[in-house]
């Protein structure tokens, strides 16, 4: 600290000159240094542009779907809300303070092509890709980039906040591999929905366990979860992951937890990976069932 601090009592010129070999920290350092106050606050300027990772959301976006086929580029949605659902997904997290890129990775031309119209950024990638991380590793493992964020395309409500704060958790802790969120469940509907993915967490704010079924359970009858000093926490399906683990990760075998609860999260804590769980106020909910999209579509309507 002390040799920056000397550094920055170097005549005006000289510093700026040495600015502009300072490749990509140069936009961040000339804030510091136009608008310094003090030697301590260019100071502190300089650190956190330093540590400052790259981060890429790619949103893995396939045409298949069991329930719901096409469900990303549906042109009755594009008619009922202004956009597409892989649309308003894109230009939601487009907005995040914390990105350098937006990027679509499909093995669809139809998806392809409708990205390309709305102006955003696609990659094409294999069709023999089994899950959603296999397809955002082959991109990520194409990119210069410190952190990769896996949002779902399905899930037109997520916000950039919720990229934000992924990628900060992420960012601001060297012990996990990966990062996600949760949000307090507040009813038992939702604690009693498998399709609901809850997740608990320990002192430390690392996942011990994600399940569908309600975690931790509460032996006591009648006794509310707050009473017992715990809280029912939903998952949500938005990841950060250091680009190094994401590329070993994606070749790890499943493990036979993930096999059981059909959750790919469980491959990493079978593994000894720490993830990192921020709880939100947010909620994003994927389009899943008919259902799921008559209610997104419902939102926008007018009286």
């Amino acid at each position: 600290m002390k040799r920056l601090e000397m550094w920055l009592t170097i005549p005006f010129l000289i510093r700026l000159n040495l600015l502009f070999s300072a490749g990509n920290t140069l936009p961040c350092l000339a804030v510091g240094f136009i608008n310094q106050k003090s030697v301590k606050s260019v100071v502190s300027k300089v650190y956190r542009c330093m540590n400052k990772l790259n981060a890429v959301v790619i949103i893995p976006a396939r045409y298949a779907s069991t329930r719901l086929p096409g469900k990303l580029i549906l042109p009755e949605v594009k008619v009922a809300t202004g956009k597409y659902i892989i649309e308003h997904v894109y230009q939601n997290v487009k907005r995040s303070r914390r990105l350098e890129r937006v990027i679509v990775a499909t093995d669809s031309q139809l998806i392809y092509d409708i990205v390309k119209g709305f102006g955003g950024e696609v990659e094409m990638t294999s069709p023999a890709h089994e899950s959603g991380t296999d397809r955002i590793a082959e991109v990520a493992g194409r990119l210069k980039a410190d952190i990769i964020v896996n949002v779902q395309g399905d899930e037109p409500e997520v916000n950039a906040n919720m990229v934000d704060l992924v990628i900060d958790a992420l960012a601001g802790d060297d012990g996990a591999a990966m990062s996600t969120l949760a949000h307090v469940i507040k009813n038992e509907a939702e604690l009693a929905n498998p399709n609901v993915v809850k997740v608990a967490l320990d002192n430390r704010g690392y996942a011990l366990y994600f399940s569908r079924l309600p975690i931790p359970y509460i032996r006591d009858r009648g006794r509310a979860a707050g009473d017992a000093g715990v809280a029912h926490l939903r998952h949500l399906g938005i990841y950060a992951y250091r680009k190094g683990f994401l590329l070993q990760y994606s070749k790890l075998p499943p493990s036979p937890l993930e096999g059981a609860e059909k959750l790919e999260q469980l491959r990493a804590l079978s593994n000894g990976y720490k993830i990192k769980v921020s709880i939100t106020g947010d909620t994003s909910i994927g389009i899943d069932t008919r259902e799921d999209l008559v209610a997104f579509m419902g939102k926008f309507k007018h009286d």
